[in-house]
């Protein structure tokens, strides 16, 4: 790298790395280093003369998160991927008698804040009473190039941390070490997944993986992202959803399956919306949508108390209860409710002229669903902050979804939102074939009007529906949005760890 693209700490830093490498010392040895302990552990084990011969001989590694020269002996502070811990070094301990190179030259001149090594010692109190490491031996396991930023610290309390989101977001690395509470968030999105997991092993469901690149994009009514199949000659998409490919399987013979699923959707971005995200879909054959609500609350109740320990979560300044059940009201009654407008007997004209009496933009390409679907978004969603179920969809919002056994007109789905926002979205499953091409077809003459979420028609899996599909209710649950909720996360970005963004800048 040219010197003059560089900062003056980082020209500095590549300087003590020559000096290393003239001492004979590999600033990037063998990965191989003999730990046996975190220091969370020993914080949390570390007891005095009680237990002091458990910790005479321990052996950590981290990073250098500061260091306080006092002469022949300095203090630092050590971070690993528990935490921290303070070391003792002391030049007598760690440079042989006749050579004082290692703590003179090496650990006061040449390591830096921000550098990898590995430490062994014993565990002592100092005389403020704070658990600390007797380092005997000391090892340069990474060289650092580039200076962390400055993060502030008194009394163990952080006072001025890193908080630019575009720094956070684009050096999720830097973001990660700099900001601890960050990795917690990410340890508890982790919880949370794996409660869900466990929650579907444990009733029998089958974990599957099912294409990301589909020559049809199925599934949900939303802008793909389009790739070419250079073996192939054909195009194809990053998939918006995994639903048929699922129903593909209950085909099949499956009875129960899940995918956490990569889905890509080429639309805008904002504080809960990226074009890559992650969601968990499943289809249980033989259920409907009353048995999924059920189902849902429950494993919700169940990832709730595996995360924080209780049932209600805190998002910003409101307490989210997650214990079931959760309310239940139709799409039509919460319109009614919340514009005093009744829109079950309303034809397209007429939504039309109602969503321009609420101040809602309308195109030519917004059919009768997705002229409710606005009036609901725009209207009523904000207000539903405790979890509740949006029930009984109509037919035109919903071409995958079976009618409603005895509302004509409507199907059986429900939406869950909790905080304004969707979380889920789930059916009794259409598995008429007959009817599910008409619905197809009906997407058709949308996309012709130029609605560019229009559905796709996909013959194969309307072939796979002919051979017959058992009765089903599926769901698709948005992974990051719960994950926002259950970690008190203001934005998507936050939850994710490398969420998209611009190039930079050269």
């Amino acid at each position: 790298m040219n010197n003059q693209n560089l900062s003056e700490q980082e020209i500095i830093r590549r300087e003590k790395l020559a000096e290393l490498q003239q001492l004979g010392i590999n600033a990037y040895p063998a990965p191989l280093y003999p730990v046996n302990t975190t220091a969370a552990t020993i914080k949390a084990s570390y007891r005095g003369e009680e237990n002091k011969a458990d910790f005479a001989d321990v052996c950590l590694a981290g990073r250098i998160m500061s260091i306080r020269d006092m002469g022949k002996a300095s203090f630092a502070v050590l971070q690993d991927s528990s935490g921290k811990i303070q070391l003792y070094v002391r030049r007598d301990d760690i440079a042989p008698a006749e050579d004082k190179t290692l703590y003179d030259k090496v650990w006061k001149h040449l390591i830096d804040m921000g550098d990898i090594v590995g430490v062994k010692g014993f565990v002592f109190t100092t005389r403020t009473g704070e658990i600390s490491i007797h380092v005997r031996e000391l090892s340069l396991l990474s060289k650092a190039l580039r200076p962390l930023p400055v993060v502030k610290e008194k009394e163990g309390e952080t006072f001025d941390a890193v908080t630019d989101p575009e720094f956070r977001y684009r050096q999720r690395y830097a973001d990660l070490i700099v900001n601890p509470h960050v990795r917690e968030v990410f340890v508890r999105r982790s919880k949370m997944i794996n409660s869900m997991r466990d929650f579907l092993n444990e009733r029998g469901a089958l974990e599957v993986d099912t294409p990301v690149l589909q020559s049809i994009p199925g599934g949900a009514a939303a802008k793909p992202f389009i790739t070419h199949h250079n073996a192939l000659d054909v195009p194809f998409y990053l998939r918006i959803a995994n639903e048929l490919y699922l129903k593909r399987l209950i085909v099949g013979g499956f009875d129960w399956v899940y995918e956490f699923s990569r889905n890509f959707r080429n639309e805008g971005m904002d504080r809960t919306h990226n074009p890559e995200f992650t969601i968990l879909e499943f289809y249980v054959a033989y259920k409907d949508y009353l048995w999924m609500m059920e189902t849902t609350e429950q494993m919700l109740e169940n990832a709730a108390l595996v995360v924080n320990g209780t049932t209600k979560a805190t998002v910003g300044e409101t307490e989210i209860d997650f214990k079931a059940p959760y309310r239940r009201i139709s799409i039509y009654e919460a319109i009614r409710e919340f514009t005093g407008a009744d829109v079950s007997g309303l034809d397209e004209a007429a939504l039309a002229d109602l969503c321009r009496k609420l101040h809602i933009h309308v195109e030519k390409s917004m059919g009768k669903g997705k002229l409710i679907d606005e009036i609901f978004s725009e209207t009523c969603e904000h207000h539903f902050v405790q979890p509740t179920f949006i029930i009984d969809y109509p037919v035109e919002m919903s071409p995958l979804t079976k009618k409603h056994r005895t509302a004509a007109g409507l199907v059986e789905r429900f939406e869950l939102i909790i905080n304004g926002k969707e979380i889920a979205n789930a059916y009794s499953e259409l598995n008429d074939p007959i009817d599910q091409r008409e619905r197809f077809e009906d997407q058709v003459r949308l996309m012709e009007r130029g609605d560019d979420e229009a559905m796709f028609i996909d013959h194969d899996f309307l072939r796979a529906l002919e051979y017959g599909m058992p009765p089903t209710s599926g769901i698709g649950i948005g992974i990051d949005r719960l994950s926002m909720l259950l970690t008190n996360q203001p934005s998507i970005q936050d939850v994710l760890l490398f969420p998209q963004m611009r190039p930079e800048k050269s």
